[in-house]
């Protein structure tokens, strides 16, 4: 059943310190347009810096996620991220202003604060239907004796199942189906926690300073400090919090089943790296099925390589003049095999790159004004070979654009054999008039 994406009606704005670092921050809530997405936007003395909430922004920073753009950066966004998960909001932008740091503000450390905030603003649905992640096959990241598991499973919602052990708590273990359980009330009321050295340690480091016990859930060998659990099996609930948060940073909605023990902000992004890896596999994998963009007639009307140097065959879909998606069936009939290596097969890592340069040619020309234009081979960089490629297999090209002038293109570009990359290249051209035939 198809889904509609959702947003909130009306700003909405809270403030108060930062969990780790005590600075005063205020976050506002602002509605977003249909296929917007989540967009952090951090606004320090005179610059403003844009961040999707995205895994490719993610800064390495412990006990916490955060977002990075060029010099400005956000800090411990995953509860923000659960509330706007756990609430379905697909699209909005969430301002933070106040504090050197740039953190949101903690409040009691749950993800309760920001779900009031959105339901104080009201959610409304919108004009366009949700494309969910939809976990189609296993993905799993172990780190010295954690664990995580993305498995099929339900493709309406995403159900959890998160164990976590300690000797101060024995084990927990709580099984939460986001979508059809009460999150407002079972998950994002649980708080973060430390155990008691710990909470030593990061004062050592000046970090949470201004926190006391009764802030903050300590947990010493007998239980809470001056506090009281919220749930019995409060940090295992406030582990998949964070864990609901973390893999929001996918994108969009993940469906399917989660399953994970002790792990932290670190393997959740792991993992979502993993997924996406994957998800784009399946993508470009049901392309090959498809009737192609361009044949290799239309082909030949934009490219002035021959035989043996045309090394596209087809491009199966090609987005506007930002992004192209091409094949090369490579066969042992292939010219090239006869000398590389007779006895041992293999695509030149040369005329791979070539085909991508061949796409990206094809991806400039789609601009108007480069219409009739020659993209000549101007400079190539981080060129790196990752698999081999050999007679038998398919070679899925991708062409992105990244800076078009007059003059000039650039587009970053990779090569895969299933779901393996073969190489990877940026590379730019230098587009010149086409001779008359």
């Amino acid at each position: 059943m198809a889904v509609a994406q959702k947003t909130i009606s009306k700003e909405v704005t809270l403030a108060g310190p930062g969990l780790f670092s005590g600075e005063p921050a205020t976050l506002t809530f602002v509605p977003a347009e249909p296929g917007a997405g989540i967009t952090f936007i951090r606004e320090q003395d005179s610059r403003v810096a844009t961040i999707p909430a995205h895994i490719s922004n993610v800064m390495k920073l412990p006990r916490r996620t955060c977002l990075k753009n060029g010099t400005l950066h956000i800090e411990t966004v995953e509860h923000c991220l659960a509330a706007l998960a756990g609430l379905g909001i697909d699209n909005a932008t969430v301002k933070l202003s106040g504090g050197k740091v740039g953190e949101l503000p903690g409040i009691d450390g749950s993800a309760r604060p920001f779900v009031d905030a959105i339901n104080e603003a009201g959610i409304v649905e919108q004009d366009r239907e949700q494309t969910p992640l939809i976990i189609k096959k296993p993905v799993e990241v172990s780190v010295n004796g954690a664990q995580i598991a993305a498995l099929p499973g339900p493709t309406d919602h995403l159900e959890v199942i998160y164990s976590f052990e300690a000797k101060e708590l024995g084990k927990q273990t709580i099984c939460f189906n986001l979508g059809d359980d009460d999150f407002v009330n079972s998950l994002a009321p649980a708080r973060t926690f430390v155990f008691e050295k710990e909470a030593q340690a990061l004062r050592d480091r000046g970090l949470g300073t201004h926190l006391s016990p009764k802030d903050l859930l300590v947990i010493s060998d007998h239980g809470p400090i001056d506090n009281t659990f919220r749930f019995p099996d409060e940090c295992a609930r406030h582990k998949a919090l964070d864990l609901i948060g973390d893999l929001y940073l996918v994108g969009r909605p993940l469906r399917g089943r989660l399953v994970a023990h002790k792990s932290g902000h670190e393997m959740n992004h792991m993992l979502a790296r993993k997924l996406l890896q994957q998800d784009e596999t399946s993508w470009r994998q049901s392309l090959v099925n498809r009737e192609g963009a361009l044949d290799i007639r239309r082909i030949q009307r934009i490219l002035p390589h021959r035989y043996p140097m045309l090394l596209v065959d087809r491009v199966l879909e090609i987005q506007g003049d930002q992004r192209a998606i091409g094949i090369k069936n490579v066969t042992f009939n292939d010219i090239f095999f006869q000398g590389h290596y007779p006895n041992t097969p293999i695509m030149p890592g040369v005329l791979i790159v070539e085909a991508m340069a061949q796409l990206g040619g094809i991806l400039l020309s789609q601009k108007l004004e480069h219409t009739g234009k020659l993209a000549v081979l101007l400079s190539m960089d981080k060129v790196k070979m990752r698999h081999a490629v050999v007679p038998g297999d398919q070679l899925i090209l991708e062409a992105v654009t990244v800076r078009v002038k007059t003059r000039t293109g650039h587009v970053r570009c990779k090569a895969f054999v299933q779901d393996k990359l073969a190489a990877e290249a940026d590379i730019k051209f230098m587009l010149v008039d086409a001779e008359p035939v």
